[in-house]
C-alpha cells in the first residue's frame, strides 16, 4: 500500500504516468546492469594489465581488492535474473553495489579510482529520482571520503599524501597528513562530486519532465484518436448507408459510398424521398479537411435536407441555404454541392449545381457520357446569391453518376492525377453495372491507380438508375 508513496505525491502522477514510469524504472534495472557489468569487464582488463607488467600497481592490493570490485560490479546483473528487473527495491541494491564497488576500488588504488565516483551518480540517473540520487550523492560523500583515509593505511597509496612505502605495515600516518588529506583531498573531490551530482540531478530532472509530457501527449493523441472515431462512427450514421435503401421502390436504384481522407471528412451525399413520386439526391464537398470540415458539413447537409420541400425550385432552396451558411461561417468554409430531384412519374430530373463536379449519365442504350453544364458558385461563398436550377429528361434504364473532385484528383507517387479521361473509361467500361457494383469497380480503379501514394482527399460517389415510371394510380 505504501509503495512509493512520497514519489506518488511529489509528482502527482496519473495511473498511466505512473504505469509509465514504473516501466522505465524496470527498463533502467537492466541497462544499471548492464554497465556496472562493462565496469566489472573493464576492473578485469585493469587486473590482467597488472599482473603482466603494464600496470604498476602493488600486486598484493589489487590481488585483494580487484575481485571485491568485480564481485559487486556483477551482483546487479545477478539480482536482475532472478528477479526479472521489476522490484521496487531493485534499484536501491543497484545503486548501493555501485557504490560498495567504488569504495573498494577507491580506497585500494586512491591515485586511479577518484574518477570512479561518477559511476553511482550516473545510475541514478536512470531512474529519474531526485530521492534516489539525492541518497546516492550522501553515500558517495561519506564512503568517498572514508575511502581516501582507508587508502592511506592499506591502499596503494597517493604521493601527494604520503611518501609510500611498499610495506603496508610500515606506514607511518600523522595528525599532520591526515588534516592535509582532508583539506587538500577530500573536501576539494567532494566539491567536485557535488558538482557533478548537480549536473546528474538536473540531467534527471529535465528527462523526466520530457518523460512526463511525453506522457500526457500521449494521453491527449489518444484521446483525441478515441473522440474521432466516435466522430467517424457519427458522421457515418449521418449518411444512408444501409443498402437497398428503398427496396420497396421498383422504381430507381441507389447506391453510394463516402470514404474520408481523415478520420472525418468534408464529403456528404444523402437521397431521401421529398414525397411520394419524388427523389432528392445530394453529394458535395466542403472545403478543407478534418473537424471543421466535418462540422460544416453536417450543418450543409442538414440545411439542405430540411429547406428541400416538394413543389420548391432548386435554386431557390441553394440560395436559401447560402444565406444561411454565409451567417454562421467564420471559419470561411465553403461548399461545392450538387442536388437534384427525380420525378418518378415523369422522369424529369431537376437540379442545381454550386461550384460541383459535372454528372455523368448513361442513357439506357447509350454508355456513361458527361453532362456538361454552367455550375454556379459555391455555397457560404458569398451572400445574396441566387441559383438558377436546370432540368434533364430521363426515361427508364438511364443512369446519373456523381463524384466529388477527390476522385478525378486522387495523385499517385508519380504526382499524376486520375482524371477526367481515367474516369470516363472505367464508367464506359461498366455502363451495363447496377449502382452497388459500378462504385466498387470505380474505387478499385482508383486505388490501382493511386497504389501506395497517400490519400489527400475525400472519395464520395453516387450513382442513381432510373429503373421504372410510377404509375399514376399509385400516387396518392
Amino acid at each position: 500500500m505504501g509503495r512509493r508513496k512520497e514519489e506518488k505525491e511529489n509528482y502527482a502522477n496519473t495511473g498511466t504516468q505512473w504505469k509509465a514510469l514504473l516501466e522505465n524504472e524496470s527498463e533502467a534495472n537492466q541497462y544499471a546492469a548492464k554497465c556496472l557489468a562493462v565496469c566489472a569487464g573493464v576492473g578485469a582488463l585493469a587486473w590482467l594489465f597488472n599482473i603482466i607488467g603494464v600496470f604498476i600497481i602493488p600486486p598484493m592490493i589489487m590481488n585483494i581488492g580487484m575481485p571485491f570490485t568485480i564481485l559487486f560490479f556483477l551482483i546487479p546483473t545477478l539480482l536482475c535474473r532472478i528477479t526479472g528487473g521489476t522490484p521496487s527495491w531493485l534499484k536501491s541494491a543497484i545503486v548501493v553495489c555501485g557504490i560498495i564497488s567504488i569504495f573498494i576500488l577507491s580506497a585500494a588504488m586512491p591515485k586511479h579510482g577518484v574518477l570512479a565516483w561518477a559511476v553511482p551518480i550516473c545510475l541514478s540517473c536512470h531512474y529519474y529520482s531526485k530521492k534516489l540520487t539525492s541518497f546516492t550523492l550522501v553515500a558517495s560523500w561519506v564512503l568517498f571520503s572514508a575511502s581516501i583515509y582507508v587508502g592511506m593505511y592499506i591502499g596503494e597509496g597517493d604521493l601527494n599524501l604520503l611518501v609510500t612505502e611498499p610495506d603496508i605495515t610500515r606506514r607511518v600516518i600523522t595528525g599532520k597528513m591526515l588534516f592535509e588529506a582532508t583539506l587538500f583531498f577530500v573536501v576539494p573531490r567532494a566539491l567536485i562530486l557535488l558538482g557533478i551530482a548537480s549536473i546528474c540531478t538536473t540531467v534527471a530532472a529535465r528527462t523526466r519532465r520530457l518523460l512526463e509530457k511525453q506522457i500526457k501527449d500521449s494521453e491527449e493523441r489518444q484521446r483525441i484518436s478515441t473522440e474521432l472515431d466516435v466522430a467517424t462512427r457519427i458522421q457515418a450514421d449521418m449518411l444512408p448507408c444501409i443498402f437497398p435503401a428503398f427496396p420497396e421502390r421498383p422504381e430507381f436504384d441507389i447506391y453510394a459510398t463516402m470514404n474520408p481522407a481523415k478520420e472525418v471528412g468534408g464529403d456528404f451525399y444523402d437521397f431521401f424521398m421529398v414525397d411520394d413520386t419524388h427523389l432528392a439526391i445530394v453529394i458535395a464537398d466542403v472545403s478543407g479537411k478534418g473537424v471543421p470540415a466535418a462540422l460544416f458539413m453536417v450543418i450543409g447537409k442538414t440545411l439542405l435536407n430540411d429547406h428541400t420541400k416538394p413543389g420548391a425550385d432548386l435554386g431557390e432552396v441553394f440560395s436559401e441555404v447560402n444565406e444561411l451558411l454565409c451567417r454562421s461561417n467564420s471559419e470561411g468554409l465553403f461548399i461545392t454541392a450538387f442536388e437534384g430531384v427525380l420525378d418518378l412519374v415523369t422522369g424529369e430530373f431537376t437540379f442545381v449545381n454550386a461550384g460541383h463536379e459535372m454528372p455523368f449519365i448513361a442513357r439506357a442504350d447509350g454508355v456513361y457520357e458527361v453532362h456538361r453544364l454552367r455550375p454556379g458558385f459555391v455555397l457560404a461563398g458569398m451572400e445574396d446569391m441566387v441559383y438558377q436550377s436546370g432540368s434533364i429528361q430521363l426515361s427508364p434504364g438511364d443512369k446519373i453518376f456523381q463524384y466529388t473532385d477527390g476522385v478525378t484528383e486522387a495523385t499517385n507517387a508519380a504526382h499524376e492525377l486520375y482524371g477526367m479521361e481515367r474516369l470516363t473509361e472505367v464508367l464506359v467500361k461498366n455502363t451495363d453495372k447496377k449502382p452497388a457494383e459500378l462504385l466498387p469497380i470505380v474505387k478499385a480503379d482508383i486505388d490501382a491507380f493511386v497504389g501506395e501514394a497517400p490519400q489527400f482527399d475525400d472519395i464520395t460517389m453516387l450513382c442513381v438508375s432510373y429503373m421504372k415510371k410510377r404509375d399514376h394510380a399509385q400516387t396518392v
